[in-house]
């Protein structure tokens, strides 16, 4: 099985053709994945830490706090209140979380069938949610009670979307099959 980073290499000389590519400087390339999830329902800071320390198991880099930008009466929020935890990944912990991402987690998650083509964005950049953080091997199973989702965004150096699904597909990511076949 290639990783991830072997994958991008192979990926220029795919698309070389396809997109008009004359320089390896040209190439795609992921450029940082960012992990976050909110903890604003978590009126406990015991959960909070809780979140903090399993993302940071699940990714190997402690994530930074992120707080309210502004207060809203209807969520009984204030300025400055934690209402999200974020990771950003660059180098070689980014390429160790992608191939844990796509080759453990994503198939032990409950009926997983592929991920979906329309979750690319018009910048080129992937999103997909994670809804329990149970099936990266790193968390204890003992407290079921905690668990949470968290979003995965990856972020690419392209600039659309068309070119950001024939790199993905380069990538091997592992798009539903339906979908394919619609379009």
């Amino acid at each position: 099985m290639k990783l991830m980073k072997e994958k991008t290499k192979d990926a220029f000389q795919a698309l070389k053709e396809k997109l008009g590519l004359k320089n390896v400087m040209q190439a795609p390339k992921i450029m940082k994945v960012v992990v976050s999830s909110g903890v604003g329902s978590f009126s406990d800071k015991k959960k909070t830490d809780v979140v903090i320390d399993r993302l940071a198991k699940i990714t190997g880099q402690r994530p930074i706090k992120r707080g309210a930008k502004k207060s809203i009466a209807s969520f009984k929020s204030r300025e400055g209140d934690i209402v999200g935890v974020q990771v950003t990944l660059r180098g070689e912990k980014m390429w160790s979380f992608l191939d844990r991402l796509f080759s453990v987690a994503l198939p032990r998650t409950k009926d997983f069938r592929g991920i979906s083509l329309s979750a690319v964005d018009e910048m080129g950049n992937y999103t997909l949610a994670v809804k329990e953080h149970t099936v990266f091997p790193e968390t204890s199973d003992e407290d079921l009670k905690d668990v949470f989702g968290f979003s995965v965004s990856i972020v690419t150096n392209l600039t659309n979307k068309a070119d950001a699904l024939a790199f993905f597909k380069a990538l091997d990511f592992p798009f539903k099959k339906t979908a394919e076949k619609k379009k």
